[in-house]
Formats: structure tokens, sequence, C-alpha cells
């Protein structure tokens, strides 16, 4: 019996890639750069599966016009903005993502964001590797404590909850958060934390904002600057979701005029493209999309992502089918 033709738009770990092949059929991206539009249609027309990841802009113009071989979309990611999934289901695809397996390492680098930009670590290394550090002295890089400071969360899912856990349990901060409704009274508890029925209330008082809602329409440009005027001046944007829930044209003007008082960023409107004024900006910390990057999530997203095409292969539902 003949295996299933799989395709990756990108190199994945190398334990996960020797699994795939044993498994399936498997076309690999030797160059292992962005397919092109024209590359995508022909590997929905030519494989039974292709496996996307979070940078790859799989729109309606991205299968063909003619019959479509593909009847999966296995997501590498968590995250599916990034695919039409209307334009998918009219094709007769199945579309699964990776949920579960990123969540403590996005959480954890969201801690390193405000770890960095409250305490100038940034500044700090750039001094050093500059040879402009002349020695410790009183009042040098002065930065902002983190332990017993307010955090205020908005999107308290996993990966919410998970940043939530931390700050509370392990650096003693109090806990706001902004969601479409009120956590269980359990994990309330377990938190500490307060439900902000209005955005505007986590803004007002919060000294760190961490983003952790999904992009969708209602969520676009959620930080613009209305939003951002209603921060408190100390305080800091922290951002591991997607790069569209922020404004960035706002967030400049905002850390210009000194509205806030810095960010900490993972992610970017226009990837990989980053506005020249954010580099310039010493209060900020950008990051080049590293949330999930380290080797056990990394392999554990591969893993996951032969879960859902060995069930569907056998003819059963994938465990993270989207659609």
């Amino acid at each position: 019996m003949s295996k299933a033709s799989i395709l990756l738009t990108r190199r994945w770990p190398a334990s996960v890639e020797k699994r795939l092949q044993d498994l399936f059929d498997v076309s690999l991206n030797v160059s292992d750069k962005p397919m092109s539009q024209a590359q995508l249609r022909e590997a929905f027309a030519t494989h039974d599966a292709v496996c996307p990841s979070v940078t790859d802009k799989i729109a309606a113009n991205s299968f063909p016009a003619g019959a479509v071989k593909a009847r999966i979309i296995a997501n590498y990611g968590v995250g599916f903005n990034h695919i039409d999934i209307e334009a998918a289901h009219k094709a007769g695809m199945q579309v699964t993502n990776t949920p579960d397996v990123l969540t403590d390492c996005t959480a954890d680098l969201a801690m390193c964001l405000m770890l960095m930009v409250a305490r100038r670590a940034g500044e700090g290394e750039r001094q050093l590797r500059a040879n402009q550090w002349s020695g410790w002295f009183p009042t040098h890089l002065m930065g902002t404590a983190v332990t017993g400071k307010t955090l205020g969360i908005v999107g308290m899912g996993r990966i919410g909850q998970a940043m939530a856990r931390k700050a509370h349990h392990g650096f003693g901060m109090k806990i706001l958060y902004h969601n479409r409704r009120p956590l269980a009274a359990e994990i309330s508890r377990e938190l500490a934390a307060d439900f902000c029925g209005e955005l505007g209330e986590l803004l007002a008082r919060a000294d760190f904002v961490a983003l952790h809602c999904p992009a969708a329409p209602e969520t676009w440009h959620l930080i613009n600057r209305d939003t951002l005027a209603q921060m408190q001046p100390h305080a800091f944007l922290i951002n591991t979701a997607r790069g569209d829930v922020v404004d960035e044209e706002a967030l400049v003007d905002a850390l210009e005029k000194r509205l806030i008082a810095g960010a900490g960023l993972d992610v970017y409107e226009h990837e990989p493209q980053v506005p020249e004024a954010l580099k310039a900006m010493e209060n900020v910390v950008l990051l080049p999309h590293l949330g999930s990057a380290t080797e056990e999530t990394r392999i554990a997203m591969g893993m996951r992502v032969i879960d859902n095409l060995e069930a569907f292969f056998r003819g059963e539902e994938p465990p993270d089918r989207i659609v």
C-alpha cells in the first residue's frame, strides 16, 4: 500500500522529519525559504497533505484552480489566522493545529520580555558589547521592579493562565485579566486574579500589560492610540500573541511621547519587517518570534502534527481538528 504524500513548507527538527519519513512519503523544502503562492498551489495539487508553519499565508489563491489533491492542512503551530479556513473548507480540506504543547514555552518568553524591559537588560548588554560600560555607579541603568507589581493579562487562555501562574507564584505579582468570560472560581482563587470586564479598567490599573489573545477580527489593533492612552505612563506592554493585535504606528507614537514606559515584543504586524523606529528605541526589547523556540517544544509540535496526520489517514477524527 502506498504511503500518503506529505509536504513540509519549512524544515522541522530532524527527529520529527525522520519520524514523518518512516510513516509517509515526505517532500522537504530543502532551501528552507518561504514558499511562493505558485509553489503552494503546486503542493496542494500534488500532495495528500500540506504542513505549513504560522508564517505561510494560505489564502484562497493558494489553492489550484482545478482539482485539489490535498485533503488536510496539518498546521505546525497553534495559531491559524494565516490560513483562510473558509477557502480550505470549500476546497474539501480539514485543518488541524498544535495546541497545548507550547503553553509554558511561550509564557516563559513573555516573562523573559517583561523582566528584560523592566530591568533594561537589552540596553545593558548593548552597552557592554560596545565597550561603553565604565563600571558600576549608583544611577546606572536604573530599571523597574517586577516583584509585587500588577500584571494585566489580555486573553486568559492556556498561555495567559501559565504566565499568571508564574508571575503570581514566582514574583508575587497581582493579577488582573480581561477575557471574554471570567475564569472558573477555583482558577481565579489559585491565581488571586481579578476579572476586568472592560479592557480600559485593566489598562488603567496594570504596571505591565501582557497580550495573550488570539488574532481575530475583533482583536485586530486592539491596542491602538485610544487604548495605549489608557495605560499608565510607567507601564510596559508585552506582546507574544500576534503582531496585528497592536497598531505599531500608534505604539511607536506612544513610546516616543513617553505615554508608556516601554515594550517587549516577540511578534510583529508585517513579519519579518519591523518598524525602524522601534529598532532605534532603547526602551523596547525586540525578539524574532521566539515564543515556541525550544528544542523540546518544536519537537512536541511536530509530533502533534504527526498524531493528526496518522488519525486522518486512518479515517479517524484528528485530535486537533479546527474544521
